[in-house]
């Protein structure tokens, strides 16, 4: 099962956003923090490591990288994690309800797609 970081979530969310390939430089611009640029491309090695991303090719010096798993796959893997974690849907439905971030139309929008 794959596993990744809250920093390679966010890696892989600026491949997913870009569509197609980039460098490790233009990932490491995109996310406009204070990691270093060799943090970057070790992430993405790991993520390559991982199945998570690819190479596609090498521009000049520059690898390219890719997504090899989409962005619903992962978050499919993280929720059944995290049910897994809380014991299921009601501790987490309940939980979003009482914190506030279940609203009554989001309600009624899951009763609508369990009803199909």
């Amino acid at each position: 099962m794959l596993h990744l970081s809250k920093f390679e979530l966010e890696v892989m969310a600026v491949l997913w956003r870009a569509g197609g390939e980039l460098s490790v430089r233009e990932v490491h611009e995109a996310l406009g923090k204070d990691a270093a640029y060799t943090t970057v491309q070790t992430i993405l090695q790991r993520l390559e490591q991982k199945g998570a991303v690819r190479r596609t090719r090498k521009v000049g010096n520059a690898l390219m990288f890719a997504p090899a798993v989409t962005r619903k796959a992962v978050h499919r893997r993280l929720i059944d994690e995290l049910l897994a974690l809380v014991g299921g849907s009601q501790p987490l439905l309940a939980h979003l309800v009482d914190s506030g971030k279940l609203s009554l139309d989001d309600l009624k929008a899951i009763e609508k797609k369990v009803r199909k």
